[in-house]
């Protein structure tokens, strides 16, 4: 397998757009994180996954780009088409890399070295854009070859990903993220490391999602190969009158078209892995591309790269693009694997764009009996009050804050937050070694250090360690008695009991109110 990679695509497609030379630092962001930065912003301290704001900071000339899978889709087709002016054959897994079966191809043109010098001389010539080539076996091999520019001798798979670090397990698309933390945290740096380990070992720790990661590891397909050819009739054909020119159109009857193809599929006990799409213009023009998934597509998958490719056939290019609207669509299966190899988790991969639309559904049904406060959800907003800091908003009513999260709040309780917050503080007493009552003085300090805590009066409980006092801000026009939060660790009730952690609450310098106002994990 030979893998074309164009490296940091999504920032190379947003600087196009916008205009901005390679050469200044910029990023592309999701979620307020950023999801992909060139090398300049990473030579100015910028990594993925960093806040906006931590960005920033480190690189105030960084360019800020929102993430835009159309746009990433609709440039990286003039890419595609260099790679298909050569080679036949050409799969895109995502935008920014596309792979291609290396054999033919190579002994057309050569040998591979021949291949990959006018692949890069082709895509740097009629895209304009940089890009590095990998030739391995397998998809997962070859896409870090081409990252490291490596030619993999066959045979010769596991010994090159050995050294390479774990991380390179989490690659887009692939949700591997928990996964390699809890393998890096068992002190498995390495791939080498990690496939080292016997298979019966890592089903019974890591279940199925370990065991695929771990077949990567070794340099095997994360499935064994499926060469059954899908029945004729799984390929699904729709015919459009009107045509379609727009992609918002394109868009929305791809939604429906992906959920009887996967339904077609399912019926089979099979999943498609590699899909075809292909069209037919107005004027008789053929269109086709396939792209490869290392997951079983989803309906939501199989919508999302029909949306793509409409993306790059509609809005490319003057001279690239169709002359006229398209008339006929057909998604087809070109891989398909056993229905088993689709088990998803119960609360997690299972959940999809379907999956949220019934459950919406379900929330207005019950909130037809209930009323609009029946169903409600929780939103974090700003605040110095644990529990004044979550507010519930009635489903389906704007989820907007009142105010800012991440502004300065005098008095705030700093991290972490009480797992628990109590509806209603449990009055307590706090004792010093000398069993006195522990209070704050006019400096917002404690009376002496507390050494024994009463809830509700139940028995004492030993305080083994604290943190605090905080003072909260008052009203300056009515300051009422000085007030503060304290973090207790309380010993176990029983010898075997594990210690407890409780945030405590004081009203007045005299005759201190204690309460209990929340519980940590």
């Amino acid at each position: 397998m030979l893998v074309l990679w164009c490296p940091d695509w999504p920032v190379v497609a947003a600087a196009a757009v916008g205009e901005v030379a390679v050469t200044q630092p910029a990023a592309v962001f999701s979620a307020n994180r950023v999801v992909a930065c060139n090398a300049p912003a990473r030579r100015g301290g910028v990594r993925r996954g960093m806040r906006r704001r931590e960005a920033q900071s480190n690189c105030p000339e960084l360019a800020v780009f929102a993430a835009d899978d159309g746009r990433d889709a609709r440039l990286f087709e003039a890419v595609a088409r260099a790679v298909e002016a050569l080679v036949v054959g050409v799969e895109v897994v995502r935008p920014g890399l596309v792979a291609v079966p290396v054999a033919g191809a190579a002994g057309y043109f050569g040998g591979e070295h021949a291949l990959v010098e006018r692949l890069v001389d082709e895509v740097s010539a009629a895209a304009g854009v940089e890009c590095q080539v990998g030739v391995a076996e397998g998809l997962f091999a070859a896409t870090l070859a081409a990252r490291h520019g490596a030619f993999v001798e066959p045979g010769r798979v596991a010994e090159f990903l050995a050294p390479l670090p774990i991380t390179e397990l989490d690659q887009p698309g692939s949700d591997r993220a928990e996964l390699v933390d809890l393998v890096r945290r068992l002190g498995l740096r390495t791939l080498g490391a990690f496939a080292a380990l016997d298979e019966r070992d890592v089903v019974t720790r890591f279940g199925t999602a370990g065991t695929l990661a771990h077949r990567l590891a070794r340099g095997l397909s994360e499935r064994p190969p499926l060469r059954r050819r899908p029945p004729p009739e799984l390929t699904l054909t729709e015919e459009f009158d009107p045509v379609v020119e727009r992609v918002d159109v394109a868009a929305f009857l791809a939604k429906g078209l992906a959920t009887r193809f996967c339904a077609a599929l399912a019926g089979h006990g099979l999943a498609c892995t590699r899909l075809g799409i292909y069209a037919v213009t107005e004027e008789g023009e053929h269109l086709g591309r396939v792209w490869r998934c290392a997951e079983p597509l989803t309906p939501a998958g199989v919508a999302d790269r029909v949306r793509w490719q409409f993306e790059g056939w509609l809005r490319a290019a003057p001279g690239a693009r169709p002359t006229s609207g398209v008339v006929r669509l057909r998604l087809e299966p070109e891989e398909t694997v056993e229905g088993r190899s689709l088990q998803l988790d119960l609360w997690q991969n299972g959940r999809s764009d379907e999956d949220d639309e019934r459950a919406a559904r379900a929330f207005v049904r019950v909130q037809g009996l209930l009323g609009p406060e029946g169903v409600l959800t929780p939103l974090l907003d700003g605040g110095r009050d644990p529990a004044g800091r979550v507010r519930l908003v009635p489903w389906g009513d704007p989820r907007e804050r009142t105010t800012p999260v991440d502004a300065t709040w005098p008095g705030r309780l700093p991290a972490p937050s009480p797992a628990t917050v109590l509806d209603r503080p449990v009055p307590a007493q706090i004792f010093d070694a000398e069993g006195r009552p522990v209070g704050l003085t006019t400096r917002d300090q404690l009376t002496a250090p507390p050494r024994r805590l009463t809830i509700a009066g139940g028995t004492h409980r030993e305080v083994t360690g604290w943190a605090g006092p905080w003072p909260l801000a008052g009203d300056r026009r009515n300051p009422g008695p000085r007030r503060a939060r304290l973090q207790l660790v309380l010993a176990g009730e029983g010898n075997d009991d594990p210690p407890e952690a409780v945030l405590v609450h004081c009203a007045g310098t005299e005759n201190p109110l204690w309460t209990v106002e929340g519980v940590y994990d």
